[in-house]
């Protein structure tokens, strides 16, 4: 039947509203559309937008500014300015000096390498750094995961102390040269494919696994297990329960580890009263410290830090290996802790950047961030990125630029050269309670009931990197967390969302009948809405999907005696793509309708589509007259008095 014939038939032709043409697009130069292609896919935020129509001199001012932002705000910068960052430099340095010393354990390194990391890298960033906010330094999840990986290389960081060591840097060095090159390629989209959900599962997990590992040094075992497994740590520190606690450790771990609960609670309570979790730690150090001395506890077995080098960093540049079968696990190790340490940064910064309403470029980001980390490897340190506890004590103490992190280098470096021999006493129960109440904050309740409220799938991506962390390993439970995130991309690609539209009373608008139960189907025209652009990878899923609708809709139409469908009308107004594989399958269910004496008609197809439509000769095939602007147009012309009725 033609939708022409049957218009005419109920309405003459001067009665007939004015039905609009989907345009098409007027044709555009192959090399233009690729251009724009490339453009927009790589370079949406326009970067050299500022460099437009700039003499020679000014554009390469604008180019160094661009390099180190430092030289762009420093011009406004004033004394108010640095009174902030004054405050806020020495606050998240009392913070970060006694976690560093208890890092620098998780990644099996010695306590100033804690350090080392705490004074350069901070200072690289602060001149290429684009973040007001972020605080720089080692973090709780990456020196895990650095020193888990490469203990499963070289198992015993203590007899080949050189050896880890050395590997640590190369880790370190290709963790950088990833970040720079993800970040000059313009690729850091690439990060955003692990989930937000699988960031908290993940999280969730380290946290867990590092608290446990902290039970060496909170009970004071000597002899512990290597694996991070929640089974085999637990069975390490049950076994060692009858000889290996010491209870002097014990009370002096659990009565720390109350204090800096409490502060952190005051802190949370009265957010005047910041400064109390953030000073907390040093104050637990210079008492626990004080104590242990005093008292001698270290000769009635409480393990203490002994020796701590004295001095700056020293350079490692010979001992980064770029050659020889370590070069190859370096770079492996490397790429998975600068995405780690990337991933953690940026969703740092852009948080800290949407409070104070400024805009963080990504990809400059990366670039300072890895070469911070290639300098660091140079000097002795280990991965580096954004820290969340102390990027929010930098907030809330009022820093306005990143010389805050200039202010907290330069407090690290005092320590280093004059203050590190009177660590010596300081006991290992108080660098563990100091980490076990860091990472507490990680366990976010809150988001991942959230996550099972909105999403469930969502939320099983979140409980697999969890529970992969806490029961396998780190490097499982990253994995699991990839593959989940993949996964989810993979069935929401492959099986897009389709639906059965209906006509909303006294409107001409058309919506899904299961969010709009009052609409009402049109007798005679099936209209389906298809919410994905249609590729190989999908194509065949929506011509089955789309049949299957029409004989269900069949099989309910011959039950109640309604009219036979006759049309089947194809919402395209989001699919925003579609390949050759798409119109080959358009073309097969074209077929299909023919044999059941059906006709296809499109509504709405954008530009892209329309163009590929034409171009592939699909639109002839099924007649430019089935192709409507609306919804409403194409049920007007394919039932006109039905629609009426309805």
């Amino acid at each position: 039947m033609d939708i022409r014939s049957l218009s005419s038939s109920h309405r003459h032709p001067q009665d007939a509203p004015y039905v609009h043409k989907v345009g098409l697009p007027p044709k555009q130069n192959l090399f233009k559309e690729f251009k724009d292609t490339v453009k927009e896919t790589f370079f949406a935020d326009d970067p050299l937008r500022s460099f437009k129509d700039q003499p020679r001199s000014k554009k390469f001012i604008l180019g160094l500014q661009a390099i180190f932002p430092i030289l762009e705000w420093g011009r406004s910068y004033s004394f108010a300015k640095f009174r902030g960052d004054l405050i806020a430099g020495q606050t998240i340095a009392s913070l970060c000096i006694p976690q560093d010393i208890g890092y620098a354990k998780l990644a099996n390194l010695d306590p100033q390498y804690g350090l080392y990391t705490s004074f350069v890298p901070p200072l690289i960033y602060a001149f290429m750094g684009s973040s007001r906010d972020i605080a720089i330094g080692p973090v709780a999840v990456v020196p895990l995961l650095l020193g888990t990986l490469l203990q499963s290389e070289i198992a015993d960081p203590v007899a080949n102390a050189a050896e880890y060591r050395r590997l640590a840097f190369t880790a370190t060095f290709f963790a950088g040269i990833t970040q720079v090159t993800l970040g000059f390629l313009r690729l850091g989209f690439l990060i955003d494919f692990l989930s937000h959900a699988a960031i908290v599962g993940f999280m969730g997990g380290a946290a867990i696994t590092i608290a446990l590992q902290q039970l060496k040094g909170f009970l004071g075992i000597k002899k512990f297990t290597k694996k991070t497994d929640i089974v085999s740590v637990m069975h390490s520190v049950f076994a060692s329960a009858r000889h290996g606690w010491n209870w002097q450790t014990i009370v002096i771990g659990v009565s720390l580890l109350s204090f800096l609960l409490f502060a952190k609670y005051i802190g949370k309570k009265n957010k005047r009263l910041f400064w109390v979790p953030a000073i907390g730690p040093l104050i637990s150090v210079i008492l626990s410290t004080f104590f242990v001395f005093i008292t001698r506890a270290d000769k009635d077995g409480v393990q203490i830090v002994k020796h701590m080098e004295k001095g700056i960093n020293p350079s490692s540049v010979n001992q980064i290996y770029f050659s020889g079968d370590h070069l190859l696990k370096g770079v492996r190790i490397g790429i998975v802790a600068a995405m780690i340490a990337l991933t953690e940064a940026i969703a740092i910064g852009r948080t800290f950047a949407a409070m104070k309403d400024y805009q963080l470029d990504g990809n400059k980001e990366m670039v300072a961030l890895g070469t911070m980390n290639i300098v660091g490897s140079m000097t002795s340190c280990y991965v580096a990125t954004g820290s969340f506890s102390r990027s929010a004590v930098n907030f809330m103490s009022g820093c306005q630029t990143a010389v805050s992190n200039i202010v907290m280098s330069i407090v690290v470096f005092l320590t280093l050269q004059f203050i590190t021999p009177l660590f010596k006493y300081t006991p290992n129960a108080v660098l563990s309670a100091i980490i076990i109440s860091a990472v507490i904050g990680l366990v976010d309740f809150d988001a991942a009931y959230l996550i099972w409220k909105i999403d469930k799938f969502d939320f099983v991506a979140c409980m697999g990197a969890f529970f992969g962390v806490v029961f396998a390993s780190v490097e499982i439970g990253l994995l699991i967390a990839v593959s989940i995130s993949f996964f989810k991309l993979l069935l929401q690609v492959t099986r897009p969302r389709t639906a059965i539209l209906g006509k909303l009373p006294r409107t001409a608008v058309y919506r899904n009948i299961l969010q709009y139960p009052e609409a009402t189907k049109v007798p005679g025209v099936l209209i389906v809405r298809v919410d994905s652009a249609i590729y190989f990878s999908n194509s065949n899923y929506i011509k089955e999907r789309i049949l299957r609708w029409l004989i269900d809709e069949e099989e309910l139409v011959n039950k109640s005696s309604q009219p036979k469908i006759q049309f089947l009308v194809v919402e395209m107004s989001p699919v925003t793509d579609i390949d050759t594989s798409g119109i080959h399958a358009l073309e097969e269910l074209y077929r299909s309708l023919q044999k059941r004496e059906i006709q296809l008609i499109l509504a709405n197809p954008g530009p892209v589509v329309i163009d590929k439509l034409h171009a592939s000769d699909f639109a002839q095939l099924i007649g430019e007259d089935k192709i409507f602007l609306t919804v409403a147009n194409a049920v007007a012309a394919c039932s006109p008095k039905l629609v009426e009725e309805v």
